[in-house]
């Protein structure tokens, strides 16, 4: 993964934010919309992006493209800055692959307690029964 390729990438759009901000609401174009066309791509490898739609596939749009919002603040380049951190965030957690669990077997010692504490049990469930005369 290449980070500056990626973000070379990147479209950003501006939008009228919605929310507080008095008659600035109607004025300026806060709001930051990030697309990233996954397919189009020229930072990430085949089997990065073969990995990225399986992992972030309910982010993505039928054409496999990544849209992200940001109209947390009221200044576009802060909007711009806090999206592109997020965008950066779901790729590499999109691109993370955990580690192949290793199947272990169970040790003898534990076997070996777990059948003595199930016969004690048994013996004092035993113990607590009416006489069989």
């Amino acid at each position: 993964m290449e980070t500056e390729k990626i973000i070379s990438e990147l479209s950003f759009k501006a939008v009228k934010s919605s929310g507080a901000g008095g008659q600035n609401v109607n004025k300026v174009s806060s709001k930051v919309v990030l697309s990233f066309d996954l397919n189009a791509s020229q930072g990430l490898s085949e089997e990065e992006k073969l990995l990225l739609q399986t992992n972030i596939a309910a982010r993505l749009t039928s054409e496999n493209i990544l849209i992200l919002n940001c109209d947390e603040d009221r200044s576009q380049l802060k909007n711009k800055e806090i999206v592109t951190k997020r965008f950066l965030e779901i790729i590499k957690k999109g691109l993370f692959v955990p580690k192949v669990r290793k199947a272990t077997k169970v040790p003898k010692s534990v076997i070996k307690k777990r059948i003595k504490d199930k016969k004690n049990i048994s013996d004092l469930k035993q113990s607590r029964r009416k006489p069989d005369f």
